[in-house]
Parts: C-alpha cells; sequence; structure tokens
C-alpha cells in the first residue's frame, strides 16, 4: 500500500461519514419527535426490534 492509497482511503471514509451525519440530520429533521415515539412503541418487543432493524436497514442501504 503507498501514499496515495492512504490517502484515497482516508478521504473516501470522510465522505462515507459525512454522508452518514447529512442523512441523520435529514432524517432527524423530516420526523422529529414522531419519529421517536414510534420507534419506542415498535422496538418494545425484541422481535418486532430485530425485525424493525432488519426493515430499516434495508431501506437505507438500497
Amino acid at each position: 500500500m503507498d501514499l496515495f492509497s492512504i490517502f484515497t482511503l482516508c478521504g473516501g471514509l470522510a465522505f462515507f461519514l459525512y454522508g452518514i451525519s447529512t442523512m441523520s440530520a435529514g432524517l432527524e429533521k423530516i420526523a422529529g419527535g414522531r419519529l421517536e415515539k414510534i420507534l419506542k412503541k415498535m422496538t418494545f418487543n425484541p422481535i418486532k426490534s430485530f425485525a424493525l432493524g432488519t426493515v430499516i436497514t434495508a431501506l437505507i442501504q438500497s
């Protein structure tokens, strides 16, 4: 691994983390407290929590 590859890796990681931060801020603005209440209701049961986490992950990754 040369120096350029290391800089490229760090730059890609920085863009990835920035994108996650931006997406998180956007979701927070859109949903606000309403989403928090819904998640609290849906994650009371561990099985529902697992299913919800799987669905949300699939939606974000697609």
